[in-house]
């Protein structure tokens, strides 16, 4: 039985309560800890040695917010769900606020979410210059429910407020000193002490004893909050337009502005109670647990292997992904050593490297001295010599098995037996890679998405022969890089590209049965998805679809539709954004326009294929357009499950989000699948078999989860792992 969070009170002799939330690692704010705290300030009121209050958190964090493991907790009901009001009223408000002592929060760490809804109903705080604040709870799908939407507007004003709230932007203790979040700065060893002086002298009618949830300077006269809050609502519909919770948090807001702040605080708790059940906060919570499950791998880190100390990175081409892989790892502080064929290309690489790098100068994310000290960590080479002190080697060259070959074999010569060889592959099978080697165990992919310095995923992809130890220390440099890994098995596009294989096939097809491109990647587009199917092929260039459709064909010739579209639009030297012409053209920069003329490769790539136009398909509604996109991937997701290329079907939720954009309030591939349910899905996609071809033909898995009525993402009994 895990131990309960508490907090832990002690008086001293000048008769200050210091208050501790106790509850490692951050401090959370579970319903324990914060009854613990409402019976902690009970007895501090009532005891006579005590003038006054400081509450802070154990370990220098003073609390990360309420514990989100509560929240599965109550969805499932294993936890009672609180009387609505009984946190952010009888607590946080009548409790804390009300209380007839002074209370000042001592705030170093983090306060985020709950945790500086707590600081924000004492009535002075007092932080540490590095202290994060903030209140990011719509990231999962909720508002503040301990009355944030209420005080932190009063605080900071109603401009600062909103962009905390609906961007979930934290801020450090300096700028919450600087906008009137906090009252004053001091050294982590002297917060307590500096929170004890200003507590008693609040007592001693020294300084102001404000409630925060009655202040009103901070806020605009009615119209102009009107209007503030207005064009907050504006925003959110453009930037999240399948979203409720971002508009439900600003006429939460609002409310408190109208209505004053305790109608406010009632209409919050009702809000926060209803959104804690909706199903973006179900699917965004599933989404935060799997994102820190996917470094939990089988055979891997559960036989206690320790990561090896990775000291210096060693880069093979410094093309698109090598430069870009280059960035990720100097500003992480990985000294590396890049390696080209000539100085032209080496010193394009290096260009590249400072083009990213200068790039996020200009964005104000990194400052001048940071920018040369990353770029210093860089080194350049031609041959190999230096790779006798390298720890860790990521090939990045074009796809050619033969080339690839002959450098994994030149690595075995001169780089030290414990190096981890990695590959950037996206395509190429890594036991072909590394066939002409003795070092197989030390052979591991690790592919980056474009740009590499940006996306978020680390595909860490295991042959039979990779050893467990090489896997620990490459999931320990993802961590370090701030990538989030997942560990695949060993196929033709491994797991992310084969999933999303069919996702440009089945709009591919579909095109040549009638339906229009735009209106597919609208569909997509409005579904969520970043960009739809034909304007992803742009963006990616034809030349690696073409190459990627070759692999497929190859490997799985059953269930490849060829559409001669990209073909034939490539014979014209359309191959996509880069030649400004593709299924969109591109005149200003990167703004993709729909381009009338690809009508005619159309028609052409029809009649190549046989097939007439299928009036029903024009009558298709946005809905029923996605499921005709999308199921075909939950069914190639299914496969990759069910040949263990993936451990768990969480991990493809995060694939798919953090790979290809998939709306993460939708949960992820496999998770939407299982909210459609696995009969629909597959007898839909029968019916488009017999009407489209065996493309569309369910698996063996779909259909029998299927006819059981078994969940997509419940756990297989067999386990045929690929890894």
């Amino acid at each position: 039985m895990a131990a309960k969070g508490r907090t832990e009170m002690e008086v001293g002799a000048d008769g200050v309560a210091v208050i501790t939330i106790c509850n490692p690692p951050v401090n959370s704010l579970s319903i324990d800890v914060l009854v613990s705290l409402k019976e902690s300030y009970e007895e501090a009121l009532q005891r006579k040695d005590v003038k006054a209050i400081v509450v802070t958190g154990k370990g220098g964090k003073f609390s990360g917010g309420f514990d989100i493991s509560s929240f599965g907790n109550l969805h499932s009901g294993e936890i009672e769900q609180p009387k609505v009001g009984y946190i952010s009223i009888d607590i946080i408000t009548e409790t804390l606020e009300g209380a007839t002592k002074p209370s000042v929060a001592a705030i170093d760490g983090l306060a985020l979410g709950g945790g500086l809804e707590v600081a924000m109903a004492c009535h002075a705080r007092i932080s540490t210059p590095t202290a994060q604040l903030g209140l990011p709870e719509l990231q999962l799908g909720i508002i503040p429910g301990f009355g944030g939407t209420q005080r932190l507007p009063r605080l900071v004003g109603l401009t600062k407020s909103l962009e905390m709230m609906l961007l979930s932007k934290p801020i450090k203790g300096e700028e919450a000193h600087q906008l009137g979040l906090v009252d004053s700065l001091v050294s982590p060893n002297d917060l307590v002490n500096a929170a004890r002086r200003w507590a008693l002298d609040i007592c001693e009618l020294k300084r102001p004893w404000i409630k925060s949830l009655y202040k009103t300077d901070k806020l605009e006269p009615l119209g102009e909050a009107r209007e503030i809050l207005n064009f907050a609502r504006a925003q959110a519909r453009k930037q999240a337009a399948n979203l409720e919770h971002p508009l439900v948090c600003i006429d939460v807001i609002e409310e408190g502005i109208v209505s004053g702040p305790r109608a406010g605080l009632w209409k919050e708790a009702n809000a926060f109670q209803s959104l804690l059940f909706s199903d973006t906060c179900k699917s965004l919570l599933h989404v935060f647990f799997s994102q820190r499950a996917t470094s939990k791998v089988p055979g891997a880190t559960d036989l206690g292997l320790m990561p090896r100390k990775i000291t210096k990175v060693a880069i093979l081409g410094g093309g698109l992904m090598g430069s870009g892989i280059a960035t990720a790892m100097i500003l992480s502080n990985y000294p590396v050593l890049l390696k080209e064929v000539n100085e032209k290309f080496l010193n394009a690489g290096i260009d590249r490297i400072k083009a990213n790098l200068q790039s996020r100068v200009r964005k104000g994310k990194m400052t001048e001295e940071r920018y040369e000290k990353a770029l210093s960590l860089v080194t350049g080479t031609l041959g190999y010599e230096k790779f006798k002190e390298v720890d860790l080697v990521i090939e990045a060259v074009i796809e050619n098995v033969k080339l690839k070959q002959q450098i994994f074999a030149d690595l075995e010569k001169y780089c030290p037996s414990h190096c981890v060889l990695a590959t950037n592959t996206s395509t190429i099978d890594l036991n072909l890679i590394g066939e002409k080697t003795k070092s197989q165990d030390c052979i591991v992919g690790a592919h980056f998405f474009s740009p590499a310095h940006l996306m978020p995923l680390l595909e860490i992809v295991r042959t039979q022969h990779t050893s467990a130890q090489v896997v620990v220390d490459l999931l320990d440099v993802g961590k370090r890089i701030k990538k989030t890994p997942i560990v695949v098995g060993n196929c033709t596009g491994f797991a992310v590209n084969r999933m999303f294989f069919p996702y440009t096939q089945s709009a591919l097809l579909f095109v040549d049965y009638g339906m229009d491109v735009y209106k597919i990647d609208r569909a997509c587009t409005k579904f969520g998805m970043p960009m739809g199917p034909f304007r992803l092929a742009d963006l990616v260039g034809f030349g690696v679809a073409v190459a990627t459709g070759m692999q497929y064909l190859e490997n799985f010739p059953e269930r490849v539709y060829k559409s001669m579209l990209i073909p034939l639009m490539m014979e014209d030297k359309r191959a996509g954004e880069a030649t400004r012409k593709g299924f969109y053209k591109y005149e200003d920069k990167r703004k993709a326009t729909p381009d009338p003329e690809i009508m005619a490769y159309i028609q052409k790539s029809r009649s190549m294929a046989g097939v007439t136009p299928d009036p029903e398909l024009m009558k298709l509604t946005d809905k029923d357009i996605v499921e005709m996109v999308f199921f075909p991937v939950i069914n190639e997701a299914c496969r990759v499950l069910d040949e263990g290329i993936a451990v768990k079907a969480s991990d493809l939720d995060i694939a798919s989000i953090f790979g290809m954009g998939f709306p993460p309030y939708r949960g992820g591939v496999m998770l939407w699948g299982d909210s459609i349910g696995a009969k629909y899905i597959h007898d839909k996609l029968q019916e488009w078999a017999k009407r489209y071809g065996s493309s569309f033909e369910p698996c063996s898995y779909l259909s029998e989860r299927a006819a059981k009525g078994i969940p997509l993402s419940a756990p297989s009994n067999q386990g045929k792992a690929r890894l």
